[in-house]
């Protein structure tokens, strides 16, 4: 009786077995970036940096711009009322107070009044393309990673089938597919990375574009008026 039990489980095992269902085989992000070989992985890898260097940059403007952006909306009358007054040195000091391209740009235009106008109009508008500068500073370089991002990740999609095509050409065609997977694994993830790169460097360079012009056409604004205060006739 138990030999019989015995042969009939043993019977039915293979059975049980054939209706277990088959195990799902996860990869995740990590493993699917650095299954590229060690080409794929050194441009995943110089991706990344770019990468951070990106957002540091994006980062790093937009509090400096969001900075300079900010001035009292009340700043310029103040400033008419002491230069219709004739205080020069309460109006230098409130600029100083103010510490932005706004007030910079005013307080150069108020340490030349006396002058001739060309000569003020001259010398802020000098003061004005400093102040450019200085909000545009590193901007340039995130416009770089903008496009070098997506080249780098081409290339390694190059690099990617040229080692598919490598192993093919070593085996004679019979190459296995686990072999040809690593050339077509550095393809794929390069090119998906260069473009997440891309895109993100080359939003944040096209917002920090648009926040900028918002500061120069507030400059732009302040010199006007300040220039028309002193065409004021007395």
């Amino acid at each position: 009786m138990l030999t019989t039990l015995l042969q009939e489980g043993a019977e039915n095992l293979p059975s049980l077995a054939a209706e277990e269902e088959p195990v799902e085989k996860t990869l995740s992000l990590f493993d699917l970036l650095m299954s590229g070989g060690i080409s794929g992985q050194i441009i995943i890898i110089v991706l990344f940096v770019l990468l951070f260097v990106a957002i540091y940059i994006y980062f790093e403007r937009l509090f400096a711009i969001k900075a300079a952006s900010g001035i009292d909306s009340n700043f310029m009358n103040q400033i008419k009322d002491h230069v219709a007054n004739g205080n020069i040195e309460a109006a230098k000091i409130l600029c100083a107070q103010q510490n932005s391209p706004v007030s910079r740009l005013t307080a150069k235009g108020i340490s030349r009044i006396g002058s001739p106008l060309e000569d003020i109009n001259t010398a802020i508008e000098n003061s004005g393309r400093l102040e450019v500068y200085r909000l545009e500073k590193n901007v340039s370089v995130l416009a770089t990673i903008a496009g070098a991002g997506p080249m780098i990740g081409f290339l390694g999609t190059v690099i990617g089938m040229v080692l598919a095509f490598h192993q093919l050409a070593t085996s004679s065609g019979q190459a296995e597919m686990g072999n040809l997977a690593e050339g077509i694994y550095t393809a794929m993830t390069t090119t998906v990375a260069g473009l997440i790169v891309g895109i993100v460097a080359y939003i944040g360079y096209n917002h920090l574009v648009v926040r900028t012009d918002k500061v120069v056409h507030q400059m732009e604004a302040t010199a006007v008026d300040f220039l028309d205060l002193l065409n004021e006739p007395a």
